[in-house]
């Protein structure tokens, strides 16, 4: 009888994006047979205590699953803290893990694919992380499913043989890149992973997902990610602790279940390629950035 792995899903202050993430969970082929782990994390401020009521409240009631386990902080941890410690008890009991946060739609796969990966996998040290969330990419011919070096936040999974080498000092992990990892590690200088992790060490973020992909990063490790994304993020509305609100990274989710994995562990080029392809086009030109920015500006203002 195969053991499928448990889902940790870390809450806060946001119902109704718990509520749509907990009913597209629900719709999974192996919701049934999933443990679920909800981690609620306390009101920062008097004004969240209301909404974090109303979301400890819905996810008393949640059923579909092979079991519902809520573990509720009495404090504020903050997300990174609550990911971290909640991915590292897990792990240590299960010996594996699939993350969701409260804003993400999955497909009635995500669960089936995370699973099948983590068997296929288990062994091999060089695959440390698997995504299900893809940029939106233009090349039609990728696998359906490839390694790469970067991780993704967005619905992931892993063992505790990976998360036994996630470093949450950044200091140890800065000292460790030259110019030519700071060069690699952000995609050719298409993405500002190198950025936030400055951030981090400044202050300015608080993010479990860059040490997570640095940890990765450094050790010569390897994520899977599917080619057509089988999760969206429903977060970026404004409401989200990091996520702003943008459409650039908005997809369509796959309807299929991946049924294609990579025989050799070593990253897909040509996907990479097209990666990098995105990240270096994905704000548009100037006059797609302007209208961007004001159409930020007026979901701020005017909300619907």
């Amino acid at each position: 009888m195969q053991n499928f792995a448990p889902i940790a899903l870390f809450v806060y202050n946001r119902p109704q994006h718990t509520e749509r993430t907990v009913k597209f969970l629900q719709q999974n082929e192996l919701a049934t047979e999933s443990r679920l782990f909800i981690f609620s994390d306390g009101a920062k401020t008097t004004a969240d205590e209301d909404k974090v009521k109303e979301v400890r409240d819905f996810i008393k009631k949640i059923e579909g699953f092979k079991s519902v386990e809520i573990i509720e902080s009495k404090t504020n941890m903050g997300l990174a803290n609550s990911v971290i410690a909640g991915v590292s008890r897990l792990t240590a009991t299960y010996g594996q893990v699939i993350v969701f946060e409260d804003d993400l739609i999955s497909s009635p796969y995500t669960l089936t694919y995370f699973n099948e990966a983590l068997n296929r996998y288990r062994d091999e040290e060089k695959v440390m992380h698997i995504g299900a969330y893809m940029y939106s990419l233009k090349d039609e011919h990728l696998p359906q499913s490839f390694f790469y070096r970067a991780a993704t936040s967005w619905g992931w999974a892993t063992w505790a043989r990976a998360w036994q080498n996630f470093e949450p000092n950044i200091d140890t992990l800065l000292q460790q890149f030259d110019s030519k990892k700071k060069h690699d590690f952000s995609i050719e200088n298409t993405m500002n992973f190198w950025k936030q992790m400055q951030d981090f060490k400044n202050g300015k973020n608080n993010s479990w997902a860059i040490r997570w992909y640095a940890s990765i990063f450094l050790k010569g490790g390897l994520t899977l990610n599917p080619s057509q994304s089988l999760v969206n993020n429903i977060g970026h509305d404004g409401t989200g602790i990091h996520s702003g609100m943008s459409d650039i990274y908005n997809v369509i989710i796959n309807p299929q279940p991946i049924k294609e994995f990579p025989t050799v562990v070593e990253e897909d080029k040509k996907a990479y390629q097209a990666i990098k392809h995105f990240l270096a086009n994905r704000k548009g030109n100037i006059m797609d950035r302007v209208k961007r920015f004001v159409k930020e500006k007026l979901a701020k203002y005017f909300p619907k």
